[in-house]
């Protein structure tokens, strides 16, 4: 039997397809997030850390019906009908490879790391994968008081600098019912060592915010796309337009701010929560040239 031939133009649209059915599964998985934790209702595997939920059962369930109606020609693999004993071998024909709830434990515990994972196995090799953490995508962020900040000390310590530096990072952390004027008690600083990775970490989600004064465009200028293609907002300084755009003012500004995606409220749009974060931001920190 001759296996289906796909062409790049099939790959995009298949692409776009599982995009659109990730998203679907993932409000399956926010969903399942708030029943388990007010049910508790999880079993077990393999062993008691080897978890499996009804809503691993559903999303499957769910991916796997949307596929096999759009692509009836194609073959699927999934993490639960696999435990469950559906076990054929792979063949050269284009096969979905599936996991519905990637971090079961995470999701039981409410810990905002788990995903649905949808791949595409053809001629026996991968050749298109989706990744979709839904968390992220729907977790608000208030006010700085509940952020996690990415900071960084820089390379020029000279007593101007440091002093600007550590009374920002002061009243970013410090408790202003205990003395700390104008301080926000953000949930945490953190400081990586690089301004790229910082950029990677704030698209991932793993930041809420980051900000520097004196790094360079050599060392934004990746992430700030990857940073936007994953819902992050861009800016520059405390003057700079919030528009989202990276022009070449933001690029040699040297003053660099990008906060994570953020989910829309009844009350906000993301967008505007990201808008609102920035300005928080600001009138929190001093500015400075860097030398």
């Amino acid at each position: 039997m001759t296996s289906l031939e796909l062409s790049a133009i099939d790959l995009q649209e298949i692409l776009e397809f599982t995009t659109a059915l990730a998203r679907r599964a993932g409000d399956l998985i926010l969903t399942g997030s708030q029943a388990i934790l007010s049910s508790g209702n999880v079993d077990e595997k393999k062993n008691s850390v080897d978890l499996v939920t009804e809503y691993d059962v559903k999303v499957e369930e769910l991916v796997k019906g949307e596929l096999s109606k759009k692509y009836a020609g194609f073959k699927f693999i999934g993490e639960e009908s696999y435990a469950a004993g559906s076990r054929e071998p792979l063949t050269e024909d284009p096969t979905f490879c599936v996991d519905p709830i990637d971090g079961t434990t995470n999701f039981v515990h409410g810990f905002p790391y788990a995903c649905v994972s949808i791949g595409l196995i053809y001629k026996k090799s991968p050749v298109l994968g989706v990744i979709y953490n839904p968390f992220h995508d729907q977790l608000p962020l208030p006010s700085l008081s509940q952020a996690l900040i990415g900071i960084e000390w820089g390379s020029d310590r000279s007593a101007n600098i440091i002093r600007a530096k550590g009374e920002a990072f002061k009243r970013l952390a410090g408790n202003p019912k205990e003395g700390v004027e104008g301080g926000r008690m953000a949930h945490s600083l953190r400081s990586v060592g690089s301004a790229a990775l910082n950029y990677a970490m704030v698209a991932q989600g793993g930041l809420d915010l980051y900000w520097e004064i004196g790094c360079w465009p050599w060392d934004i200028c990746a992430g700030s796309i990857i940073a936007q293609e994953a819902g992050g907002f861009v800016a520059g300084s405390n003057t700079a337009p919030l528009d989202n755009h990276i022009t070449e003012e933001v690029l040699v500004g040297r003053k660099y701010i990008v906060v994570r995606a953020i989910g829309d409220t009844a009350t906000e749009s993301g967008l505007d929560a990201q808008k609102r974060i920035i300005k928080e931001f600001y009138q929190t920190v001093e500015d400075w040239q860097p030398q």
